[in-house]
């Protein structure tokens, strides 16, 4: 019977820490934002890191433009999952943290506004994390 019970445990674990990456409410269709560094600067960048069990790819850019802060995800690419968020975070792990919305797709181009009293030198990460889930998907060092 122990044994029983072990494996029931196991099966409902396996499927909680896979149910972000499995149930995906993300369109697979690229995201086309313009994302425009010609006429702005780049204050910021880094790339994106998966989390263990997932893929993030792309870059994150920090932009400046007209006095107007934003970040740019660029070419973006990352696991589906049913609330995906993006975090501008102190840490690697969403602790204090500003939530910049839902991420438009799984992949393409997507730019987000910022507010313009955010201290770049202490909110230095980038997060996709499924807030559903309390799942890091992937995270941008921003240097």
């Amino acid at each position: 019977m122990k044994k029983a019970g072990k494996l029931v445990s196991f099966v409902f674990i396996s499927v909680w820490l896979m149910a972000c990456s499995k149930e995906s409410s993300l369109t697979e269709v690229p995201a086309t934002d313009n994302i425009d560094t010609t006429s702005g600067a780049v204050k910021y960048s880094g790339s994106f890191m998966s989390a263990p069990g997932e893929r993030a790819t792309g870059t994150a850019l920090i932009l400046l433009k007209n006095g107007i802060y934003s970040i740019a995800l660029k070419n973006m690419n990352v696991s589906g999952g049913p609330d995906l968020r993006v975090y501008l975070s102190k840490q690697i792990q969403p602790i204090d943290f500003f939530d910049l919305g839902k991420l438009k797709s799984t992949n393409g181009d997507q730019v987000y506004q910022l507010a313009n009293n955010i201290d770049f030198t202490t909110y230095k990460y980038a997060l996709i994390f499924c807030k559903q889930f309390n799942k890091l998907f992937g995270s941008a060092e921003l240097k």
